[in-house]
């Protein structure tokens, strides 16, 4: 062996290879051309014609896997290689030029692909004439990247792939390899140590515990929801409807005790749409669904963010859900994780041996909160592969919305950070302007694309204009949970009603600022978990008074201005709280407080799409007005609601107290009946059917400022609605 042969076996046998294509493949020997490939535990290699599959020559087998053969006048060739298990022929990687495109490349690097998962990654290609797979990732401080999977025993040494030196980006042809391919890229740091990492632009992954990531074809499904897809691009603005389901897909239903076993999208396509949908909820929301290492953090800590997690099934599978979805009326959230992901060491931390994904600096780059590492949003590459991830679930599986998670972890440089924990911005303060900027910029491409997709910002502090437009200074979210309703509500439905009086403020002062954002009112998987008791459980009293506050409670969250989202299991009246390893109790709707408690929030629903006065408006304060509500003594608040012209007006009267008021006297905005459309305290409800008989006759007495008044009775515990109007 020559002494050149010999330094090229000893790099290619140590895996120090930095540009194979240098080495390997087709070159100009002086003689003529020449190949060489490194083919480690061959028996033995031929040249043969690519066209004619006649040999051209036996290759040389010049020691340590390391194989050379005469190319002579041909231009075109196949490697049949000899195992000794058998024989293997296919075209030799390193003859295919430079494929990734300049473009692409420049976009990528700009932050400004909007395709990523379409040109990066593991993309099946064919390339002069041949099929196989097109790899690609971003590691430009690595010394070396190579693809492995099943493919070459996952031997590093074996496909060296090629560094396009101006993007950072690693790219090499693999022929014959087709969708289903397991692999993932095996990473020589700049420090010299060798990781294997899962494709951070996987479209498919293996099962957890398995990390692999799988070749799969590009989206192709056909969609038959054009219908849907136009109207959601026509209805747009907070005047819609809009009560969402929130979903933990492994608990909500199990097929069987096992706790590793849950329904796939085809078997939750079944049974959830229609549950969904005979609710009347027109949104379910999964919590995140991007695939992920750790089953126990619901989904929050994603390491894939293009790849629906295979706990549930395949990708199409997801966008079959989405497609049913839509058919039966029913728009699909999914959560969104752009704040920060988990340190598993197959994914993306310390990436390429240096902090790639992540910022460097711990008072950055750490979450204390969650043992997590925070996206360096300054870094063209990572905002631009989070943009296209939320582009990729509105485009190819048409999700009707985001709801960003922990936004306000990303707003603010010092969040759950002590002094001297935290750097501060070019100013000098506490924003974190790169998480601004790139915030309004998904919010901006998201708009951009005209498909009617919303964004909703799980948001708990006061910031300001979190769904003002952009071109106001705001952030430009559609939506934002109200968290401090959330809080306040709950503290004062959890007293004792003795003490409720003292605390009236609790339930009006969400009222002052409801109008300054477009709210969504959340009771969400976070409110009915690790020791914060299920809804029910927070009610105080004996079974009856729980039952009933948690009615009432209902009843004035969905008729109070916002949007709604509410929790699986809530709707069942769950003792428990949500245990992520089980399901629903779905034995309880043989109970009649429980199944009454799901038939309320069913005609809340109803009652909340076709009444105008319920969702036009929802963000604009001229459309609520307060009738009673300094009522502390009596725990009673009345308020009153208006919609768009020509939608009939409602009046709400809540008495969060057990014992009734009788001859309750309140001023209306009209005369004549008034009809009680909703009473929680019903007896259909589980209620004690305390109420008005259904309809009321207002007199011309005028009270409240208003020139008619109703005298009510107010049930127990209960919430009533009233609509002007004859009973029917």
């Amino acid at each position: 062996m020559s002494k050149d042969l010999a330094a090229i076996a000893s790099e290619a046998i140590e895996g120090r290879l930095s540009d194979p294509f240098a080495v390997f493949g087709p070159h100009d020997g002086g003689k003529g051309r020449i190949v060489r490939t490194f083919q480690p535990g061959a028996e033995g290699v031929t040249l043969v014609n690519a066209k004619s599959g006649r040999t051209i020559a036996e290759m040389e087998d010049a020691g340590h896997g390391l194989f050379v053969g005469k190319l002579g006048r041909n231009r075109s060739y196949r490697l049949r290689v000899r195992w000794p298990d058998g024989e293997h022929e296919t075209e030799d990687p390193y003859a295919f030029g430079v494929l990734l495109g300049d473009f692409d490349l420049h976009l990528f690097s700009e932050g400004r692909h909007r395709d990523l998962a379409r040109h990066f990654g593991a993309v099946p290609r064919r390339i002069e004439g041949v099929d196989g797979v097109l790899f690609s990732v971003w590691a430009p401080n690595a010394r070396r990247v190579s693809v492995v999977g099943d493919f070459n025993s996952w031997d590093g040494r074996r496909h060296p792939m090629r560094l396009r030196h101006d993007a950072g980006v690693w790219e090499l042809f693999v022929p014959r390899l087709a969708p289903g391919e397991r692999y993932k890229f095996e990473v020589a740091g700049s420090d010299g140590a060798v990781m294997q990492k899962a494709d951070p632009l996987a479209r498919r992954t293996e099962l957890p515990p398995a990390t692999a990531s799988i070749v799969e074809p590009l989206p192709d499904f056909e969609w038959s929801d054009d219908e849907w897809m136009e109207s959601r691009r026509a209805a747009q603005g907070p005047d819609r409807p809009m009560a969402i389901y929130e979903v933990h897909p492994g608990s909500w239903m199990r097929p069987g005790e096992d706790i590793h076993e849950t329904f796939g999208w085809r078997a939750l396509a079944e049974r959830l749409i229609p549950y969904v949908a005979d609710l009347g909820f027109t949104h379910v929301e999964f919590l995140p669904i991007m695939e992920h290492p750790f089953a126990g953090s619901w989904g929050y800590q994603p390491l894939s963010q293009f790849a629906p997690s295979a706990r549930f099934g395949t990708p199409e599978g997801f966008a079959r859900f989405v497609n049913e979805a839509h058919k039966a009326g029913i728009g699909v959230i999914l959560d969104w994780v752009p704040a920060h992901f988990p340190t598993d060491p197959h994914g993306l931390a310390t990436f390429d041996g240096t902090h790639l994904y992540e910022h460097a600096d711990p008072r950055e780059g750490f979450h204390q909160d969650w043992d997590t590492l925070i996206y360096n949003l300054g870094r063209r590459e990572v905002a631009g592969f989070l943009l296209s991830s939320a582009l990729w679930w509105a485009r190819e599986f048409h999700v009707d919305g985001l709801r960003v998670d922990a936004v306000a972890s990303m707003l603010y440089r010092d969040y759950s950070r002590k002094e001297g924990e935290w750097v501060p911005n070019l100013h000098g303060g506490r924003e974190n302007l790169e998480s601004i900027a790139f915030l309004r910029d998904l919010n901006t491409r998201l708009a951009d694309e005209g498909m009617g997709a919303i964004t909703l910002a799980e948001e708990s502090t006061a910031f300001p204009g979190v769904t003002a437009p952009v071109s106001e200074g705001g952030l430009g979210f559609d939506y934002k949970w109200n968290m401090g309703w959330m809080h306040d509500s709950l503290e004062y439905v959890k007293r004792d009603p003795v003490h409720r009086a003292w605390h009236h403020g609790e339930m009006t002062f969400s009222l002052v600022y409801s109008f300054s954002e477009k709210f969504v009112l959340p009771i969400s998987h976070d409110e009915v978990v690790h020791g914060k008791g299920s809804l029910l459980a927070k009610m105080p009293g004996d079974e009856w008074r729980r039952f009933a506050n948690l009615r009432a409670y209902l009843t004035f969250m969905w008729i109070h201005p916002g949007k709604k989202l509410l929790f699986m299991g809530c709707e069942l009246g769950q003792p428990g709280e949500w245990n992520h390893d089980s399901q629903l109790p779905w034995h309880l709707l043989g109970d009649p407080k429980h199944a009454g408690i799901q038939r309320l929030v069913r005609d809340l629903n109803h009652l909340h799409c076709t009444e105008g006065a319920l969702h036009a408006r929802d963000a604009d304060h001229a459309h609520f007005d307060w009738i009673v509500g300094d009522d502390s003594q009596n725990s009673v608040f009345v308020w009153e609601r208006q919609g768009n012209e020509g939608d009939p007006p409602l009046v709400i009267a809540a008495n969060l107290t057990p014992e009734p008021h009788h001859d309750y006297r309140i001023g209306v905005p009209r005369g004549g009946e008034w009809r009680e459309i909703l009473n929680s305290d019903a007896g259909l409800y589980g209620g004690s059917n305390t109420g008005n008989g259904g309809a009321i006759t207002a007199s011309g007495e005028a009270s409240h400022h208003r020139p008619a008044s109703l005298s009510l009775t107010l049930p127990p515990l209960g919430v009533i609605a009233l609509k002007p109007g004859s009973a029917t």
